[in-house]
């Protein structure tokens, strides 16, 4: 199968949630989106109103936010609330990032029950959970995976790209192995090649989340392939 340069871009999620990005960033994130068609544009939930604003006249374009980004360790009851604000707000899909401390404390099912507060709140909005491979076992990537799923969310996402390390080859075959297509994968943290999005995609994924620059660079390699289009 080939897909071509645009193909490629709705493969794709772009952000900028770095404590640092404002409104210049989103507005960079913004015109890339437009420019290359990539599916996403994700920010801080206080940017989500000015990101929903800019994105008018771009159905096609999808805004995002976070939920108890980065570190996942906020009460529920926190969680619940900003996933709804957000909804309110204008959010089309939500990237929940797990409790990784609870999870590594072998408290499966409150992170299975979180989980599936926040996706009840927001329904019919995906969320996708963040399960930061880097911290796991693969014990513990595995609990973390069937918690996903059992609440209901929509993807299992590796990172935040926050943690030294996110997704690899070797994540994702484990991912895909453990979820067996019961659930969509999103691969982030770290993928900085056309070779490594074939790859991960051959393996499974769904969607990733990459830098704006290599994201970039991606769909521009693939438009200047022989006819504007790489082999899957």
């Amino acid at each position: 199968m080939k897909l071509s340069a645009r193909e490629i871009a709705r493969l794709i999620d772009i952000s900028a949630v770095q404590a640092a990005h404002g409104e210049a960033e989103i507005r960079e994130m913004v015109l890339a989106a437009r420019t290359h068609h990539f599916i996403a544009v994700h920010v801080l939930p206080c940017w989500v109103p000015f990101l929903r604003d800019s994105l008018a006249g771009s159905p096609d374009i999808m805004v995002g936010a976070p939920v108890g980004f980065p570190g996942g360790g906020h009460r529920t009851e926190i969680k619940l609330a900003e996933a709804r604000m957000l909804v309110q707000d204008g959010v089309q899909e939500m990237d929940m990032m797990l409790n990784v401390g609870k999870l590594r404390s072998g408290e499966v099912a409150y992170c299975r029950e979180e989980i599936r507060a926040v996706v009840d709140a927001v329904k019919p909005v995906p969320v996708k959970v963040i399960i930061e491979v880097h911290y796991l076992d693969p014990v513990q990537m595995r609990d973390a995976c069937e918690a996903c799923i059992a609440g209901g969310a929509s993807f299992v996402k590796t990172a935040t790209g926050w943690a030294p390390s996110g997704a690899t080859l070797d994540v994702v075959r484990s991912i895909t192995s453990i979820v067996g297509g019961r659930i969509k994968v999103k691969a982030a943290g770290g993928i900085r090649s056309l070779d490594t999005l074939v790859a991960m995609h051959r393996l499974g994924v769904a969607r990733f989340g990459i830098n704006l620059t290599t994201a970039v660079e991606i769909v521009r390699s693939v438009s200047a392939m022989p006819g504007g289009c790489v082999e899957i």
